[in-house]
C-alpha cells in the first residue's frame, strides 16, 4: 500500500474516480427514481433501465479505442460532456420543459461516455503499477466505485425527500467538474510495445504489432485499422475460458438487469425513496466489502471460489425478499453482494495479469460487453414481470441465477480446475497456444521488476 500511495499517477486517477463516482452514484439514484415518480411505472424503469444497460455492450466496441486514445484525453472528454449533460435537467425543470423523455435521452448518452472510460482505465492500471500490486490496486478502484456507492447510494435516497431528484443533478455538476481537475494531471507511462496509429513509430515497436496480429487476429489484424484491431481482440479470445466464463455471467446479468428495473417499485413496497437508497446503498456496501477483502481469497482457486461464493449469494438473496421488514432486506442485500465484490476483483486481477497488454483493453472490453449484453434485454422483462407477479419476485429472480452460475462452473471441467491468480497465465485461460506466454515485454513501468 505504501508504494501505491507514492505513486502519483495511481492516487490522482484513484481520487478523481472517487469524486466522480460520487456524482455518478446520485445520478444514478435520482435518474431511477425521477422516471418512476414522473411516471408510477416499473415499465417506465424497465426501459430507462434497456437504455442504460445497452451502452455496456458497445464497450466491445470501444476497447479499440481505449487501447489507442490517451487515458487523459478519454477522462478529459467524457468528464467535461457529463458535466454539460447532467445541467441540461436542471435547466429543464426551472423553465418548465422537464419530461420522462428528456431523462431517458440522458441516460443512455451518460452511461455510454463511462463505457470509455472503464475499458481504458483497466488496460491502463498495469502500466500505472507493479504485476504484484493488481490486486490491491483493483481492490482500491472498487472501493472507489462501490465504497463511495454506499455512502452517496444512502445519501440521495434521503436527499430525493429533502431537496428532490433535480437538485441532485447540480451535485453532479460539480462533482464532474472537480474530477477533471483531478485528471489533468494524469500520465501514463507509455508501453514498450505501442499499437500502430498510436503515436509510437519506432520499428521494433511496428515488428512486434505485426508479428502479433497474425498470431491473434490472422492476415487483415496488422492492418493498424480499427477493423484490424477488432478482429485482434476477438482473434485473442476465440476458443479460450473467457468465452465460457462470459455465457454464464451474461445470465447473471441478465437477472441483475431485471432485478434493477423491479427495485423503485420493489423499494416503494418498503418505504419508498429512503428505502431505495437504503438498498442500492446495501449494494454498493457489500461489493465494496467483498472488493476490500479480495486480497484474502486470491491465492485460493479461481474455480472453486466462485462456485461457493454463488451459492452464498443465492441463499442471501432468496432470504431477502421472503423475511419481511425493511432492515432485514437491507442486511441479506448487503450480504449478497460480498461474494461477488471479491470474485469480481479477482477474476479481473487473473485477466490483467495473464493478457498480452497490447490486446488488454480490448479483452476487457469483451469480456465486459459480452457478459453485460442480456442486462439491458433483462431490465425490460424484469420492468414488464414487475407489473405481473411483483417486484419482489422479480428480484429474488437472482438467487435462481446464482445458482446456475455455480453449477455452470461445476460442470464446465476448465472453468472448475481455475487456478490462483498467481497461477493464471495465458495457456491456463487458453488465449494462445502457450508458446508465447510471458515472453512480451509488459511495460516501461514494470518490465524493470519482471
Amino acid at each position: 500500500m505504501a508504494s501505491l500511495r507514492s505513486n502519483g499517477t495511481f492516487v490522482r486517477l484513484l481520487l478523481g474516480r472517487v469524486v466522480t463516482n460520487a456524482g455518478d452514484s446520485l445520478y444514478s439514484v435520482a435518474a431511477m427514481w425521477l422516471v418512476y415518480d414522473l411516471t408510477g411505472s416499473a415499465l417506465y424503469t424497465g426501459v430507462a433501465g434497456f437504455l442504460t444497460f445497452s451502452t455496456q455492450v458497445l464497450q466491445v466496441f470501444l476497447g479499440p479505442l481505449a487501447d489507442r486514445w490517451s487515458l487523459r484525453s478519454v477522462l478529459l472528454g467524457t468528464q467535461a460532456v457529463q458535466l454539460v449533460g447532467v445541467l441540461l435537467v436542471p435547466a429543464a425543470a426551472a423553465t418548465g420543459h422537464l419530461s420522462v423523455w428528456l431523462v431517458l435521452g440522458l441516460m443512455p448518452l451518460l452511461a455510454l461516455l463511462n463505457q470509455f472510460v472503464y475499458p481504458a482505465q483497466h488496460a491502463a492500471l498495469p502500466s500505472i503499477v507493479d504485476d504484484d500490486q493488481l490486486v490491491r490496486a483493483n481492490s482500491l478502484f472498487s472501493f472507489a466505485y462501490q465504497g463511495v456507492d454506499m455512502a452517496f447510494n444512502a445519501a440521495a435516497g434521503a436527499l430525493i425527500v429533502l431537496v428532490g431528484a433535480v437538485t441532485l443533478y447540480l451535485v453532479d455538476a460539480v462533482t464532474f467538474a472537480l474530477a477533471l481537475v483531478l485528471f489533468v494531471e494524469v500520465v501514463v507511462p507509455e508501453s514498450e510495445v505501442e499499437e500502430d496509429g498510436a503515436g509510437d513509430t519506432a520499428d521494433t515497436a511496428d515488428s512486434a504489432d505485426t508479428t502479433d496480429s497474425d498470431d491473434y487476429g490472422g492476415d487483415d489484424a496488422d492492418d493498424g485499422s480499427y477493423l484490424g484491431d477488432l478482429r485482434e481482440g476477438f482473434g485473442y479470445v476465440r476458443g479460450s475460458l473467457v468465452l465460457p466464463m462470459v455465457l454464464g455471467s451474461a445470465v447473471v446479468n441478465g437477472a441483475f438487469g431485471m432485478a434493477v428495473a423491479a427495485l423503485p417499485a420493489f423499494a416503494d413496497t418498503l418505504g419508498g425513496p429512503t428505502a431505495y437508497g437504503l438498498l442500492t446503498a446495501a449494494l454498493g456496501a457489500g461489493s465494496l466489502a467483498g472488493a476490500l477483502g479480495a486480497s484474502y481469497v486470491e491465492d485460493l482457486p479461481y474455480g472453486r471460489l466462485q462456485v461457493a461464493a454463488s451459492v452464498v449469494s443465492a441463499g442471501c438473496i432468496t432470504a431477502a425478499v421472503l423475511l419481511p421488514g425493511l432492515l432485514p432486506t437491507v442486511a441479506l442485500f448487503f450480504a449478497f453482494f460480498v461474494p461477488s465484490g471479491a470474485t469480481g476483483v479477482v477474476g479481473s486481477s487473473m485477466l490483467q495479469s495473464a493478457v498480452d497488454d497490447a490486446v488488454l483493453g480490448r479483452v476487457m472490453s469483451v469480456r465486459n460487453a459480452a457478459s453485460s449484453a442480456m442486462m439491458p434485454v433483462g431490465a425490460l422483462v424484469g420492468g414488464w414481470l414487475a407489473t405481473v407477479v411483483g417486484p419482489a419476485a422479480v428480484v429474488g429472480s437472482l438467487g435462481l441465477a446464482s445458482l446456475f452460475y455455480a453449477s455452470f462452473f461445476v460442470l464446465h471441467p476448465g472453468l472448475r480446475t481455475l487456478p490462483r491468480v498467481a497461477d493464471a497465465d495465458e495457456s491456463v485461460l487458453g488465449v494462445t497456444d502457450g508458446s508465447r506466454a510471458n515472453t512480451r515485454p509488459r511495460t516501461a513501468a514494470t518490465v524493470g521488476d519482471n
